[in-house]
C-alpha cells in the first residue's frame, strides 16, 4: 500500500499482517480520492476505524489541514503513527486509540468535519450505530461528506429515516463507497 498523491506521493506504508484489518487497495484509494480531490485541500478529515491509516494520510499528503484517526486496536494504532512520522505527516494528525462511540463522544464540540471515511469491519452494522450519532451530532455540518467503506451487500435503505441521503455510490468487485450527506441541504438561488 502506497500514497498516491501529494507530499508524501509514492511512500509504501506499512499494514498490519493477517486479518484484523483489510486496507483499502490503491486502485480503489486512487478512485475513491480522484473523486474528492477538489475539496480535499484545507479540509478536516476524520478516519474512523482507520486500520493503518492510509486513508487519512492520503487525505493529509493531498494537503488535508487535519486528519483525526480512530482505531481500538493498539497494534493498528501503532502502525498508523508509524505512518505519519514516515511521511513527515504526524504534526498535523491526532489519533485516538479508542473504540469509535466513545471517540465521537470525545470529538463532540471539538472539532467539526468537511469529511468522514469510515471502514468498519462488513456486516456487523457498525455504520449504522455511527451514522445514527452522527445525525444529531455538532461533527458534521451541512456540507460534511460522510464516506462508508462497505460489503456489496450492505442495505442503506434506512439513511433517510435518520436524516441524510445518499449522494452516490460506487461499487468495486468487493465492495463499495457509499457518498452520504445531511438530508434536506438547501441549495443556494
Amino acid at each position: 500500500m502506497r500514497v498516491i498523491a501529494g507530499s508524501a506521493k509514492r511512500l509504501q506504508l506499512k499494514t498490519l499482517d493477517g486479518l484484523d484489518t483489510r486496507p483499502t487497495t490503491d486502485r480503489i484509494k486512487e478512485t475513491l480520492f480522484n473523486m474528492i480531490a477538489p475539496s480535499v485541500y484545507g479540509s478536516v478529515f476524520l478516519d474512523l476505524f482507520a486500520g493503518s491509516g492510509g486513508i487519512g494520510i492520503e487525505a493529509l499528503s493531498r494537503g488535508a489541514r487535519e486528519a483525526v484517526f480512530v482505531e481500538n486496536n493498539p497494534k493498528a494504532m501503532a502502525c498508523v503513527k508509524e505512518n505519519l512520522k514516515y511521511t513527515k505527516l504526524e504534526a498535523k494528525a491526532l489519533t485516538l486509540t479508542r473504540e469509535v462511540m466513545a471517540a465521537l463522544y470525545q470529538l463532540e464540540g471539538e472539532k467539526v468535519f468537511d469529511f468522514i471515511f469510515m471502514d468498519p469491519p462488513y456486516d456487523r452494522e457498525l455504520e449504522k450505530r455511527a451514522l445514527e450519532y452522527l445525525s444529531g451530532s455538532q461533527l458534521v455540518y451541512e456540507d460534511t461528506v460522510i464516506i462508508v467503506e462497505a460489503s456489496r451487500e450492505t442495505d442503506f435503505s434506512w439513511l433517510e429515516d435518520m436524516g441524510f441521503s445518499m449522494i452516490k455510490e460506487k461499487v468495486y468487485k468487493t465492495n463499495k463507497h457509499v457518498f452520504i450527506e445531511k438530508a434536506g441541504k438547501e441549495e443556494i438561488c
